[in-house]
């Protein structure tokens, strides 16, 4: 297979079914579409590909550069597409939580910005986000910069309905599947094909996979996130399941070891969530099966966007085990639901009574950039990833310094005010609503 340029290796990418003896479902065909296989690695291949090209003969004469929000896979891809073009690249982010991917990008010559946002993800209605103010500013009138938007781009949808969508109905034979399941990020890929695979049988049940609830799994957003994306319409989704963390290292543990499938733990969520949706379905088409019924065999898609290299230090954080280390002490999956409701916590009016009052220490676990931009006064900067290895370690404060710990909207403070509370301190809180309710309230904030 011969091709002029390594672009024309994107797509066409395999459709592998799964063996039943790993998955279990017996009557339910179940195919990965192996998205790792693009010549970058992953589906975003698709998507910059086919958002950047449009502009890059008018890019290459003006010597722009090419920009993107995005500390992933996107950005990855397209650093490749414009090196190829003799163009500079930008990542701008709020946060670069995986650090192999960040090396990448450096090794790729990218330029990497760093400004401090208050979510995961461009939220266009927030006027006072820094990510929405340069991102007013890269899609603004007479813009230097090749901007590809893939959280508003129909190009990102586009590559789906043109690619992923009809490659995966002609290697089914015509047919689309019964069911397709894909984890949301941008909505681009999973946008794409459903809407392709719905033109072929209105029947097909399309099921959105996102991160549970304040836990983080590379590549896809929380049911929060999603609705900060331009590209996201609830419609699209039959019904929309959230995967945590550690499910989705298990499922990314069964497709290396078990199918030789390399994927990422955004493909081990993908097939994790496949398969505890469809079991229950699956058991109930047994049972007709045994009453003597007859049960048409059904079909179900799931997309591998990813390679596993890129996640080692990923998975290691969180499963030190599987890397011959003692396994994790104090970890945030281990608490129940329970104990983060009942965490304590203490609002806005309340927190800075007991600040002047009792000198809590103010814990604050964003990230550096977004800490520089305003924090409350005396408040120390730990970001959450650090705070964790720290709480493995056991209790990172005397149980008799009082802690407020402070996140963007109370979440993830929440979690570890409970965690710290099991683990024996006497005096910990969590500032409910975090710095955004904080701002809300008119109380001050400082700028380093």
């Amino acid at each position: 297979m011969r091709y002029d340029s390594i672009t024309e290796a994107i797509g066409n990418t395999p459709l592998v079914r799964i063996d039943p003896a790993v998955h279990g479902l017996r009557h339910i065909d179940l195919y990965a579409k192996l998205e790792l296989l693009n010549p970058f690695g992953s589906v975003k291949d698709r998507a910059a590909w086919n958002m950047a090209r449009p502009g890059l003969p008018a890019a290459v004469a003006h010597g722009s550069q090419v920009v993107e929000l995005s500390s992933g896979n996107t950005a990855k891809a397209l650093a490749v597409i414009a090196g190829m073009h003799g163009l500079p690249f930008k990542s701008v982010t709020n946060r670069m939580r995986i650090p192999e991917i960040k090396d990448l990008l450096l090794l790729l010559g990218a330029d990497i910005e760093e400004l401090p946002g208050q979510s995961e993800c461009l939220d266009p209605t927030n006027t006072e986000d820094p990510l929405t103010l340069f991102h007013r500013e890269l899609t603004g009138p007479g813009s230097d910069y090749l901007h590809t938007d893939q959280y508003f781009n129909p190009r990102n949808t586009e590559a789906h309905t043109t690619g992923t969508g009809p490659e995966i109905v002609k290697d089914l034979d015509g047919r689309a599947p019964d069911w397709f399941i894909a984890c949301v990020g941008t909505a681009g890929s999973s946008t794409g094909v459903a809407r392709v695979l719905r033109e072929h049988d209105q029947r097909v049940r399309v099921v959105g996979l996102v991160a549970a609830k304040s836990d983080f799994i590379p590549g896809i957003r929380t049911l929060d996130e999603v609705h900060e994306v331009g590209l996201f319409d609830p419609a699209t989704y039959d019904t929309v399941a959230a995967v945590s963390s550690d499910e989705a290292i298990e499922g990314m543990l069964t497709l290396a070891r078990r199918c030789g499938i390399l994927a990422g733990p955004t493909g081990g969520a993908a097939y994790h969530g496949t398969v505890r949706h469809l079991r229950p379905l699956d058991d109930e088409l047994t049972e007709h099966h045994e009453a003597g019924e007859e049960v048409a065999r059904q079909s179900a898609v799931f997309i591998v966007c990813d390679r596993i290299e890129s996640y080692l230090s990923y998975t290691k954080r969180r499963r030190p085990d599987l890397f011959r280390q003692p396994p994790r002490r104090n970890a945030l999956a281990d608490l129940t639901d329970a104990e983060i409701a009942a965490a304590p916590a203490v609002d806005t009016q309340d927190a800075r009574k007991w600040i002047e009052r009792d000198r809590p220490l103010v814990v604050d676990l964003r990230s550096p950039f977004a800490y520089a931009a305003l924090h409350i006064e005396g408040a120390i900067n730990i970001v959450d990833e650090l705070f964790d290895e720290l709480v493995r370690g056991g209790l990172p404060f005397s149980t008799r310094q009082p802690v407020l710990l402070v996140c963007p909207v109370g979440e993830q403070s929440a979690r570890y005010a409970a965690l710290l509370t099991r683990m024996g301190h006497p005096d910990v809180r969590s500032l409910a609503g975090g710095v955004i309710a904080w701002r809300d309230a008119g109380a001050p904030l400082v700028r380093d």
